[in-house]
This record gives C-alpha cells, structure tokens and sequence, in this order.
C-alpha cells in the first residue's frame, strides 16, 4: 500500500479544476501539495483558499507528487498526462482523455509501462444515481438518453458530442457491454461553427439499440436516460436525482395484462467530483482497478469521433 498522505496536486484550476483543489484539500488521505495555472493570479488565488503552493509550470511538481488531477483544454491533456505517466504519477485526467486515438493509446500504453493508474474523468459514472443501478439494471435491451444543456462558453473549444454526448456514450457502452456494430447520426451547428446538437443510434452486437440526443443549445438543462430490458423499465433523472423502477406485478391490470409495481427513490444532492477523486485515491492506495480506466476513455472518444466524422459527411451532402 503507499504510504498515506498521498501527495496530489491539481493543473489547470479554472472553472472546474478549482473544484478538483477543494475536493483534495479536504480529503483526510490527501496532502494537497499545490496547484498549477498558467494564469499566475489564478493558481495564487486557488492555492491561498486552499492553504497550498501555487505553481505555473507543471514540471516543477516532480518529486513533490504521487498523484495529479489534469484539468487543462483537451488540446494539453496528451502532454501533461504523459510528463506525469512517465514520471511515475498516477494521473486523473478530464474527459474527453485526448484529442486523439493516437495519444489515448500511448497514455494507456504508458501507465501500463510505468505501473501507474490512469483514470478518466467520466463524472457521470459517479452520479449517485447511476450507481444505484448496481443489482437492478440486466441487459439492456433499449436505452433513450437526453442531454440537454443552455450554451456555454466553457467547453465550446470542441462539438457538443465531444462536450456533452461522450458521458452518455460512456455511460452507455459500460451499461450493455457488447462491441458496437452500427451508428447513424444526425446533427447541426446553431450557435457555433461546430455541431451544437445531435441525435444518435447505437446498435450493439448483442441486440441493444440505444438513441442519445444531446444539445447545448436549450432554454435548461435535462439529463434524462430511459433503460428497457426484460424485466425493467427504468428512468434516471440525473440532474434531478431521482431513480424509478417499473416491474411486472403479481397481479393483472386488465385480463391477461400484469399490474405494475413502481419503486421510486430520490437521492440528496451528492457531490460527484468528491465521489470521482475519492474512487481515485481509493484505487491508488489499494491496488484496484479503476472504476473509469484509459480503454474505457479511449472507447468513448473513438464513438464519439466516429459520430463527428458521420454528421460531417451528412452535412457535407447538404451543401
């Protein structure tokens, strides 16, 4: 086991890695030894209301961490993870985990070489919610999910797949855990020059069919998934925290038609990032596999990819 407290630090504290210095900072496990920015007011500001070290340069960590969160643009994922991985870091790295398949692949490839974990920050995997499906959810037979989100500047440097549909895609192939064998897609720009909506259909080997909508041009925001299988019909209301399950009764409804026995649970608000890094430290202090690993974020870019270039080529014909 390592030795405890893990030293972590967290690169690139804006929007939402300054949420990742917080959730380390109060962790009894961990020894937030500082926190990296190029903005040198920002990382000052994040490391002062976390009693840590502020740093603009990534490489003057090394010797002083086990661990790091990577909060950077996707565009710096591949070569601050990789400095990391190759230095002997565990490493948490924000979705989607590169820019490309090519990178994925290395940085897979060298947390394996260097005996390192490498997580990928699939935050939906941790929403309260969607583990509660643990001993409920039997192989999915169809799946509908909706995202739905107003537009925000934050994460307009990639489409809305790679934005916002990756954590359904990521949600999904871990739900039916079957290869993928067809995708049609469709989608549109509407307040930016790349896709800001889309519709998607997944056909799975196994049978599932999957239909996943996601927008970053609505009025408010909906993360809603619908789950069909033969036993269950279940609905998640990710945003609202709430979890129904529909199964056939003991009874009949109408002749020859079974009643319904529904269970419904709403969850308190969690604290998904706090789950994410918790998990995290968990694997790396006892030897376990992560719950979000490199393939499983190399396969959610691949998927999502594979919709962009299919949307591009429609969209193409259009013109």
């Amino acid at each position: 086991m390592n030795t405890l407290p893990l030293r972590c630090a967290v690169i690139g504290v804006g929007y939402l890695g300054k949420f990742h210095a917080e959730k380390y900072a109060a962790l009894k496990a961990v020894a937030l030894v500082g926190v990296v920015d190029h903005n040198e007011k920002t990382a000052q500001e994040i490391a002062k209301k976390n009693n840590t070290t502020a740093y603009t340069h990534y490489e003057d960590l090394i010797g002083k961490v086990d661990a790091v969160s990577i909060v950077t643009p996707t565009l710096l994922h591949y070569e601050v993870a990789k400095f990391f991985l190759q230095n002997g870091v565990h490493v948490l790295v924000e979705k989607p985990i590169t820019s490309t398949l090519e990178q994925a692949d290395e940085l897979i490839a060298l947390a394996k070489q260097y005996k390192v974990l490498l997580q990928v920050g699939h935050l939906e995997r941790f929403n309260r919610v969607i583990l509660a499906l643990q001993g409920i959810l039997n192989k999915p037979r169809f799946i509908e999910a909706h995202r739905i989100a107003p537009f925000t500047p934050r994460g307009a440097d990639v489409n809305v797949i790679l934005d916002v549909m990756i954590h359904d895609i990521d949600l999904i192939c871990s739900m039916v855990n079957s290869p993928l064998t067809e995708i049609r897609a469709n989608g549109t720009p509407i307040l930016t020059q790349q896709i800001d909506i889309a519709n998607v259909r997944l056909q799975f080997a196994n049978g599932c069919v999957a239909n996943v909508t996601a927008s970053r041009a609505g009025l408010k925001t909906e993360r809603r998934m619908r789950i069909f299988q033969e036993d269950a019909y279940i609905s998640l209301n990710l945003h609202e925290k709430k979890l129904s399950v529909y199964r056939k009764g003991k009874g009949e409804l109408f002749p020859g038609i079974p009643d319904v026995k529904i269970s419904q649970e709403k969850f308190a608000k969690d604290d998904a990032i706090k789950t994410e890094i918790s998990a995290f430290i968990d694997s790396i202090v006892n030897h376990k596999p992560t719950l979000v690993d490199g393939i499983a974020g190399r396969n959610a870019l691949k998927i999502a990819y594979d919709i962009t270039t299919l949307i591009e080529k429609n969209l193409a014909e259009l013109q």
